[in-house]
This record gives C-alpha cells, sequence and structure tokens, in this order.
C-alpha cells in the first residue's frame, strides 16, 4: 500500500506548521549546495564534463525558441543557397538605399529634417532637440497647421532642397508617441511607435555629446524586412564616424522592439573599456512600412475619364484621356502650396541652398509593403524582424 506523502499544510498548528516548512527548505537548500560543490569539484579535475553540461542545459527562451520566417537571412554561407544568397546580394544592390552607399559621400552626413505634428506641445519640441543632437546633419524646422503643409507636400519641399530624410515626431496627449521616418526623396517611409522615452537631463551621470559624427551599431535585423530597416537607419548617419569622438549609438532589435541607446566608451586598459551614457534613450516598434513618400489625396481633381474594354477605342477617346490627364495636371497644385513653401524656407535655420527647377509631387495613394496586424502573432514566439 502506498502512503501519502506528508505535506506541512496538513497541521493544523500555525507555529508547528512554519517550523517544519522551514526544517524542509532548510534541508532542500543544503542539499542543493552540497551537490552543487561536488559537481565543482569533479569539473575542475575534468573541465571537459562543465563544457558538456554547459551545452547541454541550455534554458528555453521566446528568442531560442522562434518560429522559422522564411525570410531569415544568415551570415553562414554552409546555411544558406546560392540562390538565395544571389536574391539576397541583387536585393541589396537595387534597394532605395544603394545610392547612398555607392555615391554619398562618407566624410559628409545626410541632411534630416525634423519636424512635428501640427500644434505640437513643449514635451514633443524637446523630444525632438534632442535628435537634432543625435544625427549630425539634422534640421528642424516647426511644421504650421493647414492646407499645403501634410506631411507628403513637405517631404516632397524637402526632397527638393537635398534633404535625404525626413523624421516627424506624432503626439498624443501631449506626449511623443510615435514616429515617421521618411527616405527621400522616392522612399520608404517607415511608422514607428514610440515608447520609454528618457531624455539627456532625466539619466543619472551622463555624458556630453560632441559634434562628432557616431559609429552606429545595429544588432538583431535577421530578416528581409529587419534588413530594410537596418539600412533605413543607417542613412540617417554618415557612412565614416570621426572615432576620435568615441561616440557609439546602437539599436538594438530584440523580439522586434528596438531600443535606441548612446553612449561614449573610454579605454581603461588594453582589457577592459568602460561606458558612459549620452542620452536620450527610447524604444520603436514597426507598425507599417509603405513604398515613396506619404501619399496626398487631393479631392478637387476632376473624376477620372470612361476607360473602354473594346481593343479599338471610339473617337475622340484618346483626345479626352490626354485632355482630362492635362487636367489632373494643371488642378494637382493645391491652394497654398506656394505659401507653404515659403513658410517652411523662411523658418529653416538650414543654409540656403538653390531652389531646383524639378519639383517633387506626392503620390495620390498610398501602397503599403508591410502592415502589423494583431493576427499575424499567432504565437509569442513570432517576430518580423
Amino acid at each position: 500500500m502506498v502512503t501519502k506523502k506528508f505535506q506541512p499544510s496538513q497541521i493544523r498548528n500555525k507555529a508547528k506548521r512554519e517550523d517544519v516548512a522551514g526544517k524542509q527548505k532548510k534541508a532542500k537548500t543544503q542539499k542543493k549546495l552540497k551537490e552543487r560543490l561536488e559537481r565543482a569539484k569533479t569539473e575542475s579535475q575534468n573541465p571537459a564534463l562543465k563544457k558538456q553540461r554547459l551545452q547541454e542545459n541550455v534554458p528555453k527562451t521566446l528568442d531560442n525558441q522562434r518560429e522559422f520566417d522564411p525570410t531569415f537571412l544568415t551570415a553562414d554561407p554552409s546555411a544558406s543557397t546560392t540562390q538565395e544568397r544571389e536574391e539576397t546580394e541583387a536585393d541589396i544592390a537595387n534597394d532605395p538605399f544603394a545610392s547612398f552607399f555607392t555615391d554619398a559621400d562618407p566624410d559628409k552626413p545626410p541632411r534630416i529634417l525634423i519636424t512635428t505634428s501640427p500644434k505640437a506641445s513643449k514635451p514633443t519640441y524637446e523630444f525632438c532637440d534632442e535628435l537634432a543632437g543625435v544625427f549630425p546633419g539634422a534640421d528642424f524646422i516647426r511644421r504650421k497647421k493647414g492646407k499645403g503643409f501634410e506631411m507628403g507636400r513637405i517631404a516632397g519641399w524637402a526632397a527638393d532642397r537635398g534633404y535625404k530624410q525626413m523624421l516627424v515626431v506624432n503626439e498624443d496627449h501631449k506626449q511623443p508617441n510615435a514616429i515617421t521616418l521618411i527616405h527621400l526623396p522616392a522612399g520608404p517611409t517607415a511608422y514607428f511607435k514610440l515608447s520609454s522615452i528618457q531624455l539627456t537631463k532625466q539619466i543619472y551621470g551622463h555624458a556630453r555629446a560632441t559634434a562628432h559624427n557616431p559609429e552606429l551599431v545595429l544588432n538583431g535585423f535577421v530578416t528581409r524586412l529587419g534588413l530594410c530597416i537596418g539600412r533605413l537607419f543607417q542613412t540617417c548617419f554618415p557612412p565614416l564616424p570621426e572615432f576620435q569622438g568615441r561616440q557609439v549609438v546602437t539599436l538594438h532589435n530584440q523580439r522586434d522592439f528596438l531600443f535606441f541607446r548612446r553612449h561614449r566608451y573610454a579605454f581603461r586598459s588594453t582589457e577592459k573599456v568602460a561606458l558612459q551614457e549620452i542620452g536620450p534613450r527610447f524604444t520603436l516598434k514597426l507598425r507599417w512600412m509603405k513604398k515613396g513618400i506619404p501619399a496626398v489625396q487631393n479631392f478637387g481633381a476632376p473624376a477620372k475619364g470612361l476607360e473602354f474594354d473594346t481593343d479599338v477605342p471610339p473617337e475622340g477617346a484618346a483626345t479626352e484621356e490626354k485632355g482630362d490627364s492635362a487636367e489632373v495636371k494643371e488642378d494637382a497644385p493645391v491652394e497654398g502650396d506656394a505659401d507653404a513653401d515659403e513658410d517652411m524656407e523662411a523658418e529653416s535655420a538650414a543654409p540656403e541652398v538653390p531652389v531646383p527647377t524639378q519639383k517633387t509631387v506626392p503620390p495620390i495613394q498610398d501602397e503599403f509593403i508591410w502592415v502589423w496586424k494583431p493576427e499575424l502573432e499567432t504565437t509569442r514566439r513570432t517576430f518580423f524582424l
């Protein structure tokens, strides 16, 4: 007959119950300590046993139990086929950021326009001031409200004046809550949720930033979408950093959360390096990505002409279609565009540049590359970057 295992919870007297439970817990702790000491003594005599134990006892985490993603990239040539490597190399050579890595001046930082949502509050302006110190070629311009100041039109205005990136800080309840990063002049556009913001003044013992071009460290971008996001952030910094400044900007991707940090490092010895955080620090999470710059819908444009399915169009159809397209082009500029350009130029603190003759026109409709939806995350082990 199997006897029932005794449990201290069966004792009705509280003092006796606590005493018995404490003795059992102490005995269990002593047993574990004795096993650990014996194992350490054995492994000191045979180091191979310790190495084997560490290889076998790998804890299960969300990161190492990640679900398989067909767009996963690897740096190991033996783990990928020749076709996969060729496709990856072709994607990198033909992506929208290829010209930055081939034609851009490595010593010159890319020009970045930083602005806000209309009628922004003081915390948003303070955060934008911090971002202007992070990116070496950044200019901050306050955004007005009204027709002609849509995000797509401002992006076209910035692209015509030599800006390579546009960063818009959105806010909710008078606090910054999102960032829209636009690669100019032809996109793509990425939208990130913003959280866990700490400005430089809120970080205890922070270091002082200098005007040197920082180094950039990107960790954990292992899929094709993650590679695209990583290269998007790469185009915000000059390709050649100034190492004498000892400043490093880190974007660490873990479970699709992008942790932004900025430090200064100092060599204490040939083996030890000390880090001092400069700030700011914040966390991003990608919500969607679009082709091109943000669209601006022109609700005042005339309707599109009729289209016929017949092979031979009726008489006058081609003429009417040409006329309609001409009317659309004529009506595309909205009243206030010229005023918006003048206002943005007047408030810009950047050096004057010649106004180009060709004007960048934002698209009428957005085309999404990737959109996050709750149903995509079937488990907690599903990640996309």
